[in-house]
C-alpha cells in the first residue's frame, strides 16, 4: 500500500499527524528546541518507516494511528514519549527506541476523559519490558485516581525474553491493577495483533474484549506448542482467532472487520457506559417509531412450541437503533446487550427461542452472569425478557457442571442492586423461572404478557407425572393424557395464577410494554439497596 493510498484510507486526522515517505512529524506542537523536535520525531517513528510500512501492508494501523482514531480530534495527551528500557543483556543496550514499544496517555471519547495505552508492534514486536509495563501501570493508576475508563490496544509478541523475570513481573503488576480496577472503572481490551502466553490474562480480567478479524489472535500456548504436546495440527487463526473466540470460547465480546471499524465500535460502546461506579451512563437524544407498538402484537406464533426471534421483541420496546448486542456469536440461546429507553442506558438479558428453544445451559449461564455483574457494577438498570423452557438436560451438561454454572446466573441476579424488571413473554418453566430475575430473587417489577405460561414444567410432561395412574388405567390412555394435559394447561399455561400470588406484578398487553417499562424504570431511578456487610461473596466460579 503506497503512502497516497494510506492517506486516503486513514486520513490525516485534521492535519495533526502527516505522513511522508521517511518521516512522521507533528507540525502543530513543535517548539523552537531542535533537540526536542528531533526526539519527538524519533519517538513518533516507532520502529522506523520500514516497519511502519510492513504494519500497513498487513492491513494494520500503527500504535499511534490507532490512538488518534480512537480519541476525539486533538484530544490526545501523550505520557512517557521519551522513556527507554534499562536492559543491557543480549545486545539490548544497542537497541533502544523512545517510548519502549507502547504509546500511553489520555484523551477524550465523545468529550469524556479516557486513558489509553497502545502497544507498538514495530518496536521489538511490541514486547513487554519492565519500563513498558511501568508506562501502562502509570496510566492505570491515574485512571483509578480520576475515575475514568482504561482502554488497552494490544499488539504484542509477549514478554521481552531478554529481560527474563523482570518482564514477567511487569505483567503481574498489570494483572494486579486490572483486578483492583474491576468494578471501579470500565476496562476495555482491544486485540489488534498477537496476544499470547501470559499476556492474555490482562484482557481476560477486563470488562469487554474486541478482536479484529484475520489480524488478531489470542492463546495461552501457540500452535507449535499445541502440536508438540498434543500432536494437534492447528493454525493460529483456528486456535485463537477472532471467530474462534467469538463463537467457541466466548473470550471476545465483539469482532470487527478491520482496525478502523474496530476503533469506531469501541467509541460506540463507550456511549453506553458511565465513567466509573459512582456515576450514571450519559443520556442521549432518541427516536421511537410509533408503528412498532402495533408490530409487537404479531411477533409471537399462535403455536407456543414454535420459535421466534426475541430480538424482534426487543426492537419494538427500545429506542430506535439503540441495541448493541454483546457476544452475538456465542451461546446464541441467550441474548445480551445494551440499549436505551428514552435515551437512558439499560442492559438486556433475554432468552432466545430461535436457538435451542431458549433453554439455559452452561455457556448461556456464564454469558448472562458476567453481563449482569457488569451492569450492576456500573449502575446500569437491567431488563430481562423471559421465554425459557428450563435448563438443558443431558449427561454432557451435568458432568460439565450445569449446577454450578447455572448458579452463576442465579447469584448474579440475586446480588444485583440496580433496578431490575422482567417481562415474561411466553414460557417460564421450572428452576429457570427462578433464575431469570424472578420476584423471589429480588426483581423489582415483573410483568407478564397474556401468553405467559408460568409453571414447574410444560403441560404434557406435568400431566404424565401427576396423572400417571389415571392415564395408565384409562381405556384410551392417549385421550386421557390429552384431557389431563388440557386440564393442567388451563390452570398454569397463563399468567394469572402467578399474578394472584404476587409473583407477577401486572399482566400487560404486548403493545403496552414500552410504556410500562419507561414508567417502571423512572419509578426505580432513585432505588437504594445495600448488601449485607461482608468482605465479598463467594460466587460459584
Amino acid at each position: 500500500m503506497d503512502s497516497t493510498n494510506r492517506l486516503s484510507i486513514f486520513g490525516d486526522w485534521n492535519g495533526y499527524f502527516i505522513y511522508s515517505k521517511n518521516e512522521l512529524i507533528n507540525l502543530e506542537t513543535m517548539n523552537s528546541s531542535e533537540e526536542l523536535i528531533n526526539r519527538r520525531e524519533k519517538s513518533q517513528l516507532g520502529g522506523g518507516q520500514n516497519r511502519i510500512d510492513r504494519q500497513h501492508q498487513q492491513g494494520k494501523l500503527t500504535a499511534r494511528e490507532r490512538v488518534l482514531l480512537l480519541l476525539d480530534d486533538n484530544s490526545f495527551q501523550e505520557m512517557g514519549m521519551f522513556i527507554e528500557h534499562r536492559s543491557t543483556s543480549f545486545g539490548l543496550d544497542k537497541t533502544k527506541f523512545p517510548g519502549d514499544g507502547v504509546v500511553t496517555g489520555y484523551g477524550k471519547i465523545h468529550g469524556r476523559l479516557v486513558y489509553v495505552f497502545s502497544q507498538d508492534f514495530t518496536v521489538l514486536g511490541g514486547s513487554l519490558s519492565e519500563t513498558h509495563a511501568e508506562k501502562i501501570c502509570k496510566i492505570m493508576d491515574l485512571a483509578m485516581k480520576n475515575g475514568a475508563p482504561v482502554i488497552g490496544l494490544n499488539d504484542s509478541g509477549g514478554a521481552r525474553i531478554q529481560e527474563g523475570v523482570v518482564s514477567l513481573a511487569g505483567y503481574a503488576d498489570i494483572f494486579f491493577r486490572n483486578t483492583r480496577a474491576s468494578g471501579v472503572i470500565p476496562q476495555i481490551s482491544v486485540i489488534m495483533g498477537p496476544c499470547a502466553g501470559g499476556a492474555v490474562y490482562s484482557p481476560a480480567l477486563t470488562d469487554f474484549v474486541f478482536m479484529v478479524e484475520d489480524t488478531s489472535y489470542m492463546f495461552v500456548t501457540g500452535p507449535n506448542v499445541v502440536k508438540t504436546v498434543t500432536h494437534e495440527e492447528v493454525t493460529s487463526e483456528d486456535l485463537g482467532g477472532a471467530k474462534a473466540h467469538a463463537e467457541k470460547s466466548g473470550v471476545t465480546h465483539f469482532t470487527s472487520a478491520n482496525d478502523v471499524q474496530c476503533l469506531k465500535d469501541v467509541r460506540d460502546l463507550m456511549t453506553f457506559m458511565p465513567q466509573n461506579y459512582g456515576e450514571l451512563a450519559p443520556t442521549t437524544k432518541f427516536e421511537f417509531t410509533a408503528s412498532k407498538t402495533e408490530a409487537i402484537k404479531n411477533i409471537l406464533p399462535a403455536n407456543s412450541n414454535l420459535p421466534y426471534d426475541i430480538r424482534s421483541v426487543i426492537d419494538c420496546i427500545i429506542d430506535d437503533n439503540s441495541f448493541r448486542e454483546v457476544q452475538e456469536g456465542f451461546a446464541k440461546n441467550i441474548v445480551i446487550g445494551f440499549a436505551r429507553l428514552e435515551g437512558r442506558t439499560i442492559g438486556i438479558v433475554a432468552n432466545q427461542p430461535a436457538a435451542m428453544a431458549g433453554v439455559l445451559d452452561i455457556d448461556s449461564s456464564r454469558k448472562g452472569a458476567r453481563f449482569v455483574r457488569f451492569c450492576d457494577c456500573f449502575n446500569i438498570p437491567l431488563l430481562v425478557v423471559e421465554d425459557v423452557p428450563g435448563f438443558l438436560p443431558g449427561t454432557d451438561q451435568e458432568w460439565r457442571g450445569i449446577i454450578s454454572h447455572g448458579a452463576k446466573l442465579l447469584y448474579a441476579f440475586s446480588e444485583a442492586t440496580v433496578p431490575r424488571v422482567t417481562v415474561i413473554t411466553r414460557k417460564a418453566y421450572g428452576g429457570a423461572f427462578d433464575v431469570m430475575n424472578s420476584k423471589n430473587i429480588g426483581a423489582d417489577l415483573n410483568f407478564a404478557w397474556p401468553t405467559a405460561e408460568i409453571a414447574v414444567m410444560g403441560a404434557k410432561g406435568a400431566a404424565e407425572i401427576i396423572f400417571k395412574k389415571e392415564i395408565s388405567e384409562a381405556a384410551d390412555s392417549e385421550a386421557k393424557w390429552k384431557e389431563k394435559e388440557t386440564e393442567y394447561a388451563d390452570m398454569f399455561a397463563n399468567p394469572y395464577r402467578a399474578a394472584e400470588r404476587g409473583f407477577v406484578d401486572d399482566v400487560i398487553l404486548p403493545e403496552e410494554t414500552r410504556a410500562k417499562l419507561i414508567a417502571a424504570f423512572h419509578m426505580l431511578e432513585n432505588k437504594a439497596e445495600t448488601l449485607p456487610q461482608k468482605k465479598h461473596g463467594n460466587i460459584p466460579l
